[in-house]
């Protein structure tokens, strides 16, 4: 068995093979060849441990995932857990691979993919509203994508975020970074606003005028009790796009919407109808798209981690 640390995964794959891989994923889904039962959720006392399980023809996946809200404060990643890899024909073990790097590179693929199909290829400005290591890499991959001049950051619970600036600047010296004071600055400062973070009430502000003729990447709420946009930006969406269907049930961004009557299920697209241009979307207008992530994405990352690092002899090779 291979077992893969967060060094070994960053060293072993680029951005844009990682942007093919979850667009293999997008695609898999929509032609319905896998296996995916729905996410498990364990919670207890504010923390939630995650399980996350998927079957292809040629692999299958298991990721455990626990999330600690207040890891912040200790300085520790809110995300921590692991992926195990097998092989799809005979059940054999193959990897263990660390899962807070394997996750976040792979969300920051899927949020570039939504801002590849639902925003205009000549936006140059994106704002940023949760600076974690999620949101870290949904800046860098939207920058991969989209020939980004300006990033606008705001945090409501990191007063200085000149650390993690400094970090981004090391990958991306070209881009005029931003500190704003609050949300609303983010929104009037961008063309892309990404919200990653974990808030149960939207974080930002519930005015039509701020937020028309925007574009949305949600890649934080995950569960029902959560929300990141107010009920003003679903009456200016013609559509709504999602990653997973399954997102219509399990993000209060989605659900909530759903149940007022601000938006109708059947104006709701998975991306992959739009890479797989089933349908299309008009780019030139207000736009969301919302990720809750599914291990179908674990899946197809970890497969291209495995054999990447195979290929450059990375990892240490256990007996199991």
């Amino acid at each position: 068995m291979l077992i893969l640390n967060k060094n070994d995964i960053l060293n072993s794959v680029t951005i844009d093979e990682l942007l093919k891989a979850v667009e293999e994923a997008f695609i898999i889904q929509e032609r319905g060849n896998f296996s995916m039962p729905d996410r498990s959720h364990i919670d207890y006392q504010g923390n939630v441990l995650l399980l996350m399980p998927a079957f292809t023809g040629d692999y299958f996946s298991t990721k455990l995932v626990s999330v600690f809200p207040e890891n912040r404060k200790k300085n520790l990643p809110v995300i921590i857990g692991s992926v195990l890899l097998n092989d799809g024909t005979t059940g054999e073990t193959l990897a263990l691979l660390e899962a807070s790097k394997l996750t976040a590179l792979r969300t920051g693929a899927v949020g570039a993919l939504g801002i590849v199909h639902t925003t205009p290829v000549d936006v140059s400005s994106v704002g940023l509203i949760g600076a974690g290591e999620q949101g870290f890499h949904q800046v860098l991959f939207a920058c991969a994508v989209r020939n980004i001049k300006s990033v606008t950051l705001f945090d409501a619970f990191n007063s200085n975020l000149n650390d993690f600036v400094d970090s981004l600047k090391k990958y991306l010296p070209e881009i005029d970074f931003k500190i704003a004071k609050n949300s609303e600055e983010v929104v009037k400062n961008s063309e892309v606003i990404i919200t990653a973070t974990t808030s149960e009430v939207p974080v930002i502000p519930d005015d039509k005028d701020l937020l028309k003729g925007k574009h949305f990447i949600g890649i934080g709420s995950y569960k029902p009790s959560m929300r990141e946009f107010p009920n003003n930006l679903f009456r200016l969406l013609d559509n709504a796009i999602i990653d997973t269907p399954f997102a219509m049930t399990e993000s209060g961004d989605i659900s909530v919407p759903i149940e007022k009557g601000l938006i109708k299920k059947e104006d709701i697209y998975t991306l992959g109808s739009l890479i797989n241009k089933k349908v299309k979307i008009n780019e030139n207008v207000t736009t969301l798209f919302k990720s809750v992530g599914m291990a179908l994405f674990d899946l197809v990352t970890a497969r291209l981690i495995y054999r990447k690092a195979l290929e450059k002899n990375i990892g240490t090779s256990v007996e199991f």
